[in-house]
């Protein structure tokens, strides 16, 4: 019983982890390599960096195309704030 129901929860779950994007506070790396690879594992459909107010601005779009403006830290990695979310 528990088992199926463990198993039940993990089915339903899968979809929602598999879309989930990045949040504050996610190290994300320093370098357009890593920050990507980070970025898309998260569930950002990334559109590309630029710099912007000492920020690297990543635009990452989700599983709905909803565009969103992820700002990363450039000395620590840290995903620092991100717009465009509800």
């Amino acid at each position: 019983m528990i088992r199926s129901m463990v198993l039940a929860v993990s089915l339903i779950a899968a979809p929602v982890a598999a879309f989930a994007m990045p949040a504050v506070g996610d190290i994300v790396g320093t370098n357009p390599t890593d920050a990507a690879a980070a970025l898309q594992k998260a569930g950002c459909n990334l559109k590309g960096f630029e710099a912007e107010g000492g920020m690297i601005e990543a635009k990452c779009y989700d599983e709905n195309n909803k565009m969103h403006e992820v700002y990363i830290n450039p000395k620590t990695g840290a995903i620092a704030s991100i717009s465009g979310k509800d």
